[in-house]
């Protein structure tokens, strides 16, 4: 059986990896487009990998099974 532990985990080291972008981004004239590229990147990522992790420990339709009439 799944669990959600590992949603709440890679949300944990999403998070770390933003603030590691928002700080170790070096200065110039593109950080804030750099900084906020990276955090849209994770951010999206993480978003795609949660929902299709949900949508298989909790399938909205159940699978059928063949009914054989040998």
């Amino acid at each position: 059986m799944g669990s959600i532990f590992p949603v709440f985990a890679a949300l944990v080291a999403t998070l770390v990896l933003m603030a590691c972008s928002a700080i170790f981004v070096p200065k110039g004239p593109n950080q804030v487009t750099i900084r906020t590229a990276l955090m849209l990147t994770f951010a999206a990522t993480y978003l795609m990998w949660m929902v299709t992790y949900m949508a298989q420990l909790h399938p909205l339709i159940q699978p059928m099974r063949a009914v054989n009439t040998e």
